[in-house]
């Protein structure tokens, strides 16, 4: 079976936050280690990895993936918002690790117009060591962007650049499908040449050789048009991707394996549920079976 989960609160432990995606019908999940719009972090001795990994056993759930807070910022150029990012960053690859996870996927930033040229050998500078000081099992997880106007990642060559100069087995990277839609990344099928038609994220990610180091996909419809540079998740259906390209794209080969997890309004405002989950199973086909 494919991996489909969304992100839900993991208030009162992470066990329940387990039994919260089991409940919408996933088999995978994705959290915050504490509040996303605050700096300071939980201990770590809160979370009962035995725990955790009883409760994933028994609910059958595969990849946790956890998301860093919203405040980061590693193209900043005010050091003091940098090293607070660190520590953010550490401790949420420590938690990665703790509850033996699948990752942290990390907003990178914004250079705020200073251009992606005069920031960018400063960020590869923070994510090497974070990477190098963080324990073995974790792994830090570049999230695209919805913009190409400042947001680090808008453009997927710069997600491309720092993964090839990082050369580390625990870096990778996280698709957002709102967010490559956002930024002028179609989703159908590759375009033939000569076409008008903006370059589609299947070529962007096979040109960029960015497939082998792909580890999980948000799976979210937007709520603006193509290349709008707005960050505005939809219900899967209710917004402006079309569903066809959609259904194309999480079923290419190369995504069978990866966890694919919703961060959509859902239905009642309250994240993803059960009808949304729904709606992702009806777009992907499961693997096929390979005959001997």
């Amino acid at each position: 079976m494919r991996e489909v989960g969304g992100h839900v609160s993991a208030a009162g432990g992470v066990e329940l936050a387990i039994e919260r995606a089991v409940e919408i019908g996933g088999n995978c999940v994705q959290i915050f280690s504490g509040s996303p719009r605050v700096w300071v972090r939980p201990a770590l001795s809160k979370f009962d990895a035995q725990k955790i990994a009883a409760k994933r056993e028994e609910k059958h759930v595969g990849s946790i993936i956890t998301h860093s807070l919203y405040l980061v910022n590693l193209a900043s150029d005010n050091p003091e918002l940098v090293e607070k990012s660190k520590k953010a960053l550490a401790f949420d690859l420590e938690f990665d690790a703790h509850i033996k996870g699948n990752g942290v996927v990390v907003h990178v930033g914004s250079h705020k117009g200073n251009g992606w040229e005069q920031c960018r050998d400063a960020v590869l500078v923070a994510i090497a060591d974070l990477v190098e000081h963080a324990p073995e099992t974790s792994h830090f997880l570049i999230e695209n962007a919805a913009s190409r106007n400042g947001k680090i990642g808008g453009d997927l060559s710069e997600v491309a650049w720092l993964i090839s100069h990082l050369k580390s087995k625990n870096v990778g990277w996280c698709f957002d499908t709102c967010h490559a839609f956002a930024s002028g990344y179609s989703l159908g099928k590759i375009q033939a040449a000569g076409s008008t038609v903006t370059t589609t994220a299947e070529q962007a990610i096979l040109e960029l050789d960015l497939w082998s180091s792909l580890k999980c996909v948000h799976v979210n419809d937007s709520r603006d048009p193509f290349a709008s540079g707005r960050d505005r998740h939809d219900n899967l259906g209710d917004g402006a991707i079309p569903q066809g390209d959609l259904e194309y794209f999480l079923n290419l080969p190369q995504l069978q394996h990866l966890p694919l997890i919703l961060e959509v309004p859902g239905d009642q405002k309250e994240g993803p549920d059960l009808d949304n989950l729904n709606r992702l199973k009806n777009l992907i086909h499961e693997p096929q079976k390979v005959q001997s």
